[in-house]
């Protein structure tokens, strides 16, 4: 079982921001930026490539709803989601980051860091 799944399921403890019967938005334990929040749907789908497009509407919904939780909307802010090993995906369940809450910087032409 993932470790998203483990969280799902509550045998890992998380700071919840929003949560309803498919979804589950909580915060990244090592933020990149002053917001860093992790959307996730509660059924396990490897990623963003798998993921039927019925899910991905309602977690479309879910993610605004998060980001005007957090007052993120009329700012703005980044999300992400790193599909495979190139992509960068590390944990194999399909998930979101919500980065913002400060200037997140141009993603053209930054350089990736390990």
């Amino acid at each position: 079982m993932c470790i998203f799944c483990k969280i799902v399921n509550g045998e890992i403890p998380n700071k919840t921001i929003l949560e309803d019967e498919k979804f589950l938005a909580f915060e990244d334990i090592s933020p990149a930026t002053k917001v860093h929040v992790l959307v996730i749907p509660k059924d396990h789908y490897t990623s963003f490539d798998v993921v039927p497009p019925k899910i991905m509407a309602g977690m479309t919904e879910f993610i605004q709803k998060v980001a005007s939780k957090l007052n993120l909307r009329e700012d703005g802010y980044r999300l992400i989601t790193n599909i495979g090993e190139h992509g960068g995906q590390v944990v194999h369940h399909l998930h979101f980051h919500i980065l913002g809450g400060e200037y997140v910087g141009r993603l053209v032409g930054d350089k990736i860091k390990e």
